[in-house]
């Protein structure tokens, strides 16, 4: 009992003095991934089939889904979808399934999977809309 409670005042100790050196950001977090597309009633449609659940917000000007606590937003565009500077990874659990029935609903592979080291896998689709969807499967970052 006495080398129990020596442990846990020594990890306090180590992870108090580990958060007080951490930097503390005023930011909180990623939220919402949001793509432009030019249908939104097909690219709706496309989502709710690629995610497997339906927006909790569906609006002519905008839908959202809720994904585990984070947001993918659609939103209406006439443009043509210009490829951007970012690309979103999604966390999976089976890459090599998500990342084919990503292109059995329509995707463009754009970059294969591959592994990254330390079992990390990532790989990314263009959908049918334009916009880079990357896929990631980290067994070292878990959502809690």
């Amino acid at each position: 009992m006495k080398h129990l409670i020596s442990f846990i005042l020594i990890f306090l100790s180590l992870t108090s003095s580990a958060n007080e050196a951490a930097p503390k950001s005023d930011m909180l977090g990623l939220r919402t991934t949001v793509y432009m597309v030019n249908d939104i009633e097909a690219a709706k449609k496309w989502y709710t089939q690629a995610f497997g659940i339906k927006p909790y917000f569906d609006e002519p000007y905008y839908v959202g889904y809720n994904i585990r606590g984070f947001e993918l937003g659609l939103m209406p565009t006439e443009k043509e979808q210009q490829t951007s500077g970012v690309i979103s990874y999604w966390g999976v659990e089976d890459i090599e399934a998500k990342f084919k029935k990503l292109i059995s609903l329509g995707a463009t592979p754009l970059s294969p999977i591959s592994d990254v080291g330390g079992g990390i896998k990532l790989g990314v689709v263009t959908d049918p809309f334009g916009n880079p969807l990357g896929v990631i499967y980290n067994p070292l970052f878990k959502n809690k």
